[in-house]
């Protein structure tokens, strides 16, 4: 297995990341592992799990900066926050998701790993205490981008970054979202395609925060989703 995630690190461009592959080959065995007694994903062959979720998820490694605070909204498995974590020790993590047992997997890793990972069981329109006081938010696989952007946006610091990643519905959904990043006070910085393979498109749509999100927002999940912001 660690000479498996070697060479796919290699072949996808990530060789850097090659003196990580015994971290990565245990957070592999343990994911399955858990995953026969809780869905934390339908990919369990070895080059599917490596691929998309190992080096899927460092697709954002280089956008973030040195010594960042970082919220994953609606981390799942843990995914990309685990990755991130592995490769990037001077982040400091916070994942959140709304499933505690799924957040039980990831306390699990990060003591094993001895990785700055905090989890965080809760939705993410409903922490006002964690309101702009992260650096960088991340999401992955969550919801469209005119519903993701409420629950994102209101985390970060002005100057900080949204980072939104993206399969291949990516730049129908950011022509949605325009709009709402514009009333929660930021503004598309960069939207970067690429292809990863047999896992098709994928886009990183990254936002900047450039002025304080309204109080209003973000509103209540119902209401967000029976009205986006437009």
């Amino acid at each position: 297995m660690i000479q498996l995630i070697k060479d796919l690190f290699e072949r996808y461009g990530m060789a850097r990341y090659a003196d990580h592959a015994e971290a990565f080959a245990t957070l592999y065995s343990e994911l399955l592992l858990v995953n026969e007694s809780m869905n934390l994903t339908a990919i369990t062959d070895p080059e599917g799990v490596i691929v998309r979720h190992f080096i899927d998820s460092l697709t954002v490694v280089d956008k973030i900066p040195q010594n960042a605070t970082v919220i994953d909204v609606g981390c799942g498995g843990g995914f990309p926050t685990l990755p991130l974590a592995i490769v990037r020790p001077d982040l400091t993590l916070t994942a959140l998701d709304s499933t505690a047992k799924k957040l039980t997997f990831v306390d699990r890793m990060a003591k094993k790993l001895s990785l700055r990972v905090t989890t965080l069981a809760a939705r993410a329109e409903e922490i006002p205490a964690y309101r702009e006081s992260f650096d960088v938010c991340v999401s992955r696989a969550v919801a469209r981008m005119h519903l993701l952007t409420e629950l994102c946006l209101p985390q970060i610091k002005v100057g900080g970054i949204f980072i939104a990643m993206k399969a291949q519905s990516g730049e129908e959904e950011l022509r949605e979202a325009l709009g709402g990043i514009e009333k929660l006070g930021g503004r598309v910085v960069a939207t970067d395609a690429f292809t990863l393979a047999d896992a098709g498109e994928r886009y990183l749509i990254t936002v900047e925060k450039i002025t304080p999100t309204p109080a209003a927002y973000p509103r209540p999940w119902g209401k967000i989703k029976k009205k986006p912001l437009s």
